[in-house]
């Protein structure tokens, strides 16, 4: 970028116009860095943000060059910085989430068991169970047969009531 020429020097409005516009970017560009931690493409854009940063410092003709050379290296230093700390960070973040993508596995296959156990447990319970019952025998007792309902007041069990002719229950003998 050429500033124009005044009677003391460069147009003291265009070089600070051009020194925020590179604050700006640099910022954009150290938010970026710090948010992509994880997000592999971009950083191709931040690679290309810092050329064009050094770019830029590199077109500025401020007539003397050794200034120009100064804040192109102070700028590369900066995005170098940037770029470095970012990456500690992004190994940081994939660090972290092999961790818990570990400890996530680890649950899950404790969950598992848990469960199977569980089922299992359910299972030989169940088969308890039907043992049990295939050992006991369910002998029919006669309407006549005196029974302890049968002597609460106005009970009609074992009298020959509604409940005289009812069944065994299925998968009783």
């Amino acid at each position: 970028m050429r500033f124009s020429v005044v009677e003391t020097g460069y147009d003291q409005r265009q070089v600070d116009y051009c020194l925020d516009e590179l604050g700006i970017r640099l910022s954009r560009l150290a938010a970026r860095a710090e948010d992509a931690a994880g997000a592999a493409p971009e950083w191709d854009e931040i690679r290309q943000e810092a050329a064009g940063l050094s770019g830029l410092l590199q077109r500025l003709d401020l007539g003397d060059a050794a200034v120009t050379r100064h804040a192109g290296d102070a700028v590369r230093r900066e995005a170098a910085e940037l770029l470095a700390q970012a990456r500690v960070e992004l190994d940081e973040a994939r660090e972290e989430a092999r961790q818990v993508r570990e400890r996530a596995y680890a649950e899950a296959v404790q969950s598992r068991r848990d469960f199977e156990a569980a089922l299992d447990a359910r299972r030989r319970r169940e088969a308890r169970v039907d043992e049990i019952l295939d050992q006991v025998t369910a002998d029919q007792v006669p309407a006549d047969t005196p029974t302890a309902a049968a002597g609460v007041p106005g009970s009609r069990v074992g009298v020959g009531g509604p409940d005289t002719a009812a069944e065994p229950p299925p998968g009783r003998r």
